[in-house]
């Protein structure tokens, strides 16, 4: 029998998804079985915010880690996996609400005793939203591994501001734009995403040689 990798995922602006496919295809490159579970709010942000207020609004609510109710997961959920990985973005320094409301939730009865890898797609700061998991996870007493993570590649101050304009629907569209050429893009690049298929890969080969010593 394969061994089985579960991956919980939040992807608000798809960025996480597209880190996902990749870690995924890595880990079935070893010869795992992953089964994808994506979280979906019953009511979520609309993308992109309406106004400047509403968006603010939604920064103060993730800072104060604000629950958001997901859809009920899927029945694969709950059976056998030596392996679970959480994905998802940090908000506000901190996991996302949909995340938050799975490990409220269902945390422990995913996550107990297994080893659980959490994998962050951030902006810069996530050793806050890191080190919440692994209080949440410990309680459950998961074994929670070192994060993989990964940050939008541009530099600092084009970095939050191509966020917020993202995030309002105000990106300037024009390549050739002065704005464009600090920030010629949203997101995370290619090259991370090939790292993401290797990080899959040297998780694979991780939980094999542990599957072999014991």
């Amino acid at each position: 029998m394969p061994l089985k990798v579960l991956i919980v995922y939040y992807s608000f602006t798809q960025q996480t998804r597209l880190l996902v496919r990749n870690f995924a295809e890595g880990l079935e490159q070893q010869g795992f079985e992953c089964v994808l579970e994506r979280l979906i709010p019953l009511q979520g942000y609309d993308l992109p915010f309406v106004n400047t207020f509403s968006l603010m609004m939604a920064m103060t609510e993730t800072f104060f880690r604000k629950r958001m109710p997901i859809r009920e997961l899927s029945s694969s959920c709950f059976e056998h996996y030596d392996c679970v990985v959480l994905a998802g973005p940090t908000w506000s320094y901190y996991p996302s609400g949909p995340v938050l409301q799975f490990l409220d939730s269902h945390g422990e009865e995913v996550c107990a005793q297994r080893p659980v890898v959490p994998l962050i797609s951030c902006r810069s700061y996530w050793r806050i939203h890191f080190r919440y998991l692994k209080k949440k996870l410990t309680r459950f007493r998961a074994q929670v591994e070192p994060p993989v993570v990964f940050i939008h590649p541009v530099k600092e101050p084009w970095r939050v501001l191509g966020l917020l304009m993202q995030l309002r629907g105000k990106m300037m569209r024009k390549k050739d734009s002065w704005f464009r050429k600090r920030y010629p893009g949203y997101g995370h690049t290619k090259e991370q995403g090939e790292q993401a298929r290797v990080a899959g890969e040297n998780l694979g080969r991780n939980l094999i040689e542990r599957a072999v010593v014991s």
